[in-house]
């Protein structure tokens, strides 16, 4: 079976499950620790730092913790990932997954990497977009390919080693383009560098772009879904462009190898009631983000599974030997 199926019925059995579980706990959840610091290998503003900052206001009332968000940059998530590999195994900080660390892990030489870390719980899947500044003369994905066939054209992605990045390469390769892929340590400095000009296009997530999108600073050209998101009717998926490419980004929480048993079960009651929470329900929800819990004994075969096919790819790409 492959990711896409495997993570499709994933999301299925978690909306059923979603049916059954209470929308909150009536007290929080005790939990091995009083603070929890909760890693991220994005910049301030990035989307695993508001994945984390906006999680964390929510969980203070489903567990008994303190949550703190830590953004160790650099190296496409390797310090954050060694950093982790030192950190202590009974709860007291965990890292926020994406394709990245994966892909960080595959294309470089570390002395750690996602080997070293224990998924714990899937939180979220994402849908990706691409967005322009609004006062761009792009009004479709279709004229910024038609523009990069005649023209310098620069792309921005957010980490070198991201899902985000080889997607983009994909995209120009089979669009037939030579447009320049620049890569940042964050996606609030991809969003500077679209917002001031540098780059025509960069990919990244809707609930990193809300605030400039309300504030009408950028407009989504194309969404690289299967199908158009339901609060972006009118936005085209790029598979309607004619170009056959969709992305599927999970968000979800590790810790260092040998994570206490016991902290991970907080974790896999906390994280369906979480979801169910109304008022972050509507959050999450109006930043498309898709509750997509997976358990830890299905997480961890699940990344397996995932480093496993993208290493084929990148092979096959002729990206790593």
């Amino acid at each position: 079976m492959t990711i896409t199926k495997r993570f499709a019925g994933l999301v299925a059995a978690a909306a059923i499950l979603s049916t059954f579980v209470h929308p909150a706990a009536a007290e929080p959840l005790p939990y091995p620790v009083d603070v929890v610091t909760l890693v991220t290998h994005s910049s301030p503003g990035g989307g695993s730092d508001v994945f984390l900052r906006d999680m964390a206001r929510y969980l203070r009332e489903i567990i008994d913790a303190d949550f703190v968000v830590e953004n160790v940059s650099g190296g496409s998530g390797a310090n954050a990932m060694a950093h982790m590999a030192q950190a202590a195994t009974d709860g007291s900080v965990l890292y926020a997954t994406t394709p990245t660390y994966i892909f960080t892990s595959l294309m470089s030489d570390l002395s750690a990497n996602y080997q070293n870390l224990e998924p714990v719980v899937n939180v979220f899947y994402d849908p990706a977009v691409i967005y322009t500044r609004a006062d761009a003369p792009f009004q479709s994905l279709a004229d910024v390919i038609a523009h990069a066939k005649d023209n310098r054209s620069a792309w921005g992605a957010a980490n070198p080693g991201s899902l985000e990045r080889i997607s983009l390469e994909d995209l120009k390769k089979k669009a037939g383009v030579d447009a320049a892929i620049v890569t940042s340590e964050g996606g609030g400095e991809t969003m500077i560098n679209v917002l001031n000009g540098t780059l025509d296009i960069a990919i990244g997530e809707v609930q990193e772009l809300r605030s400039q999108l309300e504030a009408k600073q950028i407009r989504i050209l194309a969404v690289a879904t299967e199908e158009r998101l339901p609060a972006l009717p009118d936005v085209a998926t790029i598979k309607e462009g004619g170009i056959d490419l969709v992305i599927r980004k999970f968000r979800g929480l590790a810790g260092p190898k040998g994570m206490s048993p016991e902290a991970i079960a907080v974790w896999e009651k906390a994280i369906p009631l979480l979801l169910e929470d109304p008022e972050y329900k509507a959050a999450y929800g109006a930043s498309n983000l898709i509750g997509s819990f997976i358990p830890h004994a299905e997480y961890m075969p699940f990344m397996e599974t995932f480093a496993t096919e993208q290493k084929t790819f990148l092979t096959e790409a002729g990206v790593i030997q």
